[in-house]
C-alpha cells in the first residue's frame, strides 16, 4: 500500500507547475517597467534639450531669461541695503544687461562701453540739472522740457566723442532729472551697478559663452570612433575618408565591418579586410580595426558599433531610382550620428570644404567641426547659407557668426542670394568635398514637394558627404 501512495502528497501523482506569480511580484515588475520607461523618456528629453539648446539663438535666449533676472535682483538687493534708489536706476541697468548677454558679440556687447555709457549718460543728466533748474508745479514734479533735451544733447555728444555709445546711456540721461537732490549718488550708483553687472557678464562668457562648444556641443565631444560598412564600390574611399575625420582624436579610430550570408566566407572577407586595414594604418596614422560578421546589415552594424565604442557611423552613399536606398535611411533613423559620402574623385585627402548650412543647430556645428578635422592647418573652410532676398542678409550673417565662432581654425562665411543647387554648381569645383544635413527633421509632404538638397545634387562634380545627427529614441 505504501508503494501507492502519491509522491509528495500529490493526489493525482503529477509534478507540480511552476508557482503563479502573485500579486505584489506583478506590481513590482509593473513599477521596475514604468521606471525604465520614464528613465528612456528623461533621457531622450535630455538629449533634445541638449539638441536645442545647442542653437546659440535658443541659448541667448535662455540666459536673457533666467540670467538677466538675478542680475536684476542682485542690484536690487544692494540698492535695498544702501537706501537709495529703489527704482530709478533700474530701467537702464536692465536694458543694458539685456542688451550684453542677447548679443554679446554684437557692437554694445562691451563692458567698457556699457559701464562707461550709463554712467557717462548719468553724468549729463547731473551737468544738465546744474545748468537748467528744475521746477515744481502744484504737487507734483514737473521737469523742464529744456533740461530734458540738453540732457539728451549732452549724452549724445559725449558718448560719441568718447567711443561709448551705449542706447541705455540716453534713459540714464534721463532718470537723473527725476532725482535732483540726489543727483551726485544717482551717477555714483550708476557707476556700481553697471560695474558689477558688467562682472557677471564677463564671468559668463569668459568660463560658458566662449566654452559652449565644448560644454555643450556632443559632435565635439564625440564622433571619433567610426565604423565603416563595407557595401559597394565607394567602400574603400569611405573608410579612408572616415580615417581622416578620426585622426584629429588621439584616441579616434576606424571599424571596417563587413557582413557575410554565410560563416563560411568570413576567413577570406577577413584577410582582405585587414589589408585595408593595414593602408589605412600606413596611409592616415589611425588605429583601423576589422570586423566580419554574418547576420542582418543594420542590426548587425549596430551591435558592432556597440561592441567596438564607436559613435558615428560613415556608410557609402547609395542611391536607388528615389533616393538613398533603403539601408543608408535606416541608418539615418538609427541611434548614432552618421555620414553618407557619395566619391567622385580619386584623391586620399580633403582639404578644401564646403559646408552648406540650412539652419543653425546641432547639425550644423557637427558639419563644421567635420569640416575642420578634414581640412585641418593647410585647408580651407566656407560655410555657406542660401538666402532669397537681401532683407535676409544681415540675419543669416549673424546665424553663420554664431556657428562659426567656436571653432578654433579659420572659417570663412559666405551668405549667396541664390538657390543652392545653382550656387553648388557654381562654385563645387573650387572644393574637394561638399557637407550637408540629410534634413531628417523635414515632413513626408515637404521631401514630396522639394526633394532634399542632396538628392538635388547628383550631378555636382565633387564629393559629398551627407551628415546626419543620431536620434537616440
Amino acid at each position: 500500500m505504501a508503494d501507492d501512495a502519491p509522491p509528495d502528497g500529490d493526489s493525482d501523482g503529477e509534478t507540480p507547475g511552476p508557482a503563479t506569480p502573485g500579486i505584489a511580484d506583478r506590481a513590482f515588475a509593473a513599477v521596475a517597467r514604468a521606471g525604465r520607461c520614464v528613465r528612456r523618456i528623461e533621457r531622450r528629453e535630455l538629449v533634445e534639450f541638449r539638441r536645442w539648446i545647442e542653437n546659440t539663438e535658443n541659448l541667448l535666449h535662455l540666459t536673457v531669461v533666467l540670467v538677466v533676472p538675478l542680475v536684476v535682483a542682485l542690484v536690487t538687493e544692494l540698492s535695498n541695503s544702501l537706501t537709495l534708489f529703489s527704482f530709478l536706476l533700474f530701467p537702464p541697468l536692465a536694458s543694458g544687461s539685456y542688451t550684453l548677454f542677447a548679443n554679446p558679440g554684437g557692437e554694445y556687447a562691451d563692458p567698457k562701453r556699457f559701464v562707461g555709457g550709463l554712467t557717462v549718460g548719468a553724468a549729463c543728466g547731473w551737468a544738465a540739472l546744474r545748468v537748467i533748474d528744475v521746477v515744481s508745479v502744484g504737487s507734483g514734479l514737473a521737469i523742464n522740457p529744456t533740461a530734458a533735451a540738453f540732457s539728451i544733447l549732452l549724452a549724445g555728444v559725449t558718448t560719441w566723442a568718447l567711443g561709448v555709445e551705449e542706447p541705455s546711456a540716453y534713459s540714464a540721461s534721463l532718470l537723473v532729472l527725476a532725482a535732483p537732490d540726489r543727483a551726485g549718488l544717482y551717477v555714483l550708483f550708476t557707476l556700481v551697478g553697471s560695474t558689477l553687472v558688467a562682472g557677471v557678464f564677463l564671468a559668463w562668457r569668459h568660463w560658458f559663452y566662449d566654452r559652449r562648444a565644448s560644454l555643450l556641443y556632443e559632435s565635439i565631444r564625440g564622433d571619433d570612433n567610426v565604423i565603416v560598412p563595407m557595401r559597394g564600390e565607394g567602400a574603400e574611399r569611405t573608410a579612408l575618408f572616415a580615417a581622416r575625420l578620426a585622426v584629429p582624436h588621439e584616441a579616434g579610430k576606424v571599424v571596417l565591418l563587413d557582413v557575410v550570408d554565410d560563416e563560411a566566407d568570413a576567413d577570406a572577407v577577413a584577410e582582405h579586410l585587414e589589408d585595408r586595414a593595414a593602408r589605412i594604418r600606413r596611409d592616415v596614422g589611425v588605429p583601423c580595426e576589422v570586423v566580419v560578421a554574418a547576420g542582418d546589415p543594420l542590426v548587425t552594424l549596430r551591435r558592432a558599433a556597440e561592441e567596438t565604442g564607436c559613435d558615428l557611423v560613415a556608410t557609402p552613399y547609395e542611391a536607388g531610382d528615389d533616393g538613398a536606398t533603403a539601408f543608408v535611411r535606416s541608418v539615418f533613423e538609427g541611434p548614432l550620428d552618421a555620414v553618407a559620402f557619395r566619391s567622385v574623385s580619386t584623391g586620399d585627402r580633403w582639404r578644401r570644404v564646403l559646408v552648406l548650412m540650412a539652419r543653425p543647430g546641432d547639425s550644423a556645428h557637427a558639419m563644421v567641426d567635420f569640416a575642420n578635422r578634414l581640412a585641418r592647418d593647410k585647408g580651407a573652410v566656407s560655410v555657406c547659407t542660401c538666402i532669397g532676398s537681401e532683407r535676409e542678409r544681415r540675419a543669416a550673417e549673424a546665424r553663420l557668426a554664431n556657428v562659426v565662432e567656436t571653432v578654433d581654425g579659420p572659417v570663412e562665411t559666405r551668405v549667396a542670394r541664390s538657390d543652392v543647387e545653382s550656387f553648388v554648381d557654381a562654385h563645387a569645383g573650387a572644393y574637394d568635398v561638399v557637407m550637408l544635413g540629410s534634413s531628417g527633421d523635414r515632413s513626408g509632404v515637404s521631401r514630396i514637394v522639394s526633394p532634399p538638397t542632396f538628392e538635388r545634387l547628383r550631378g555636382v562634380d565633387c564629393d559629398v558627404a551627407v551628415v546626419d545627427r543620431g536620434d537616440p529614441h
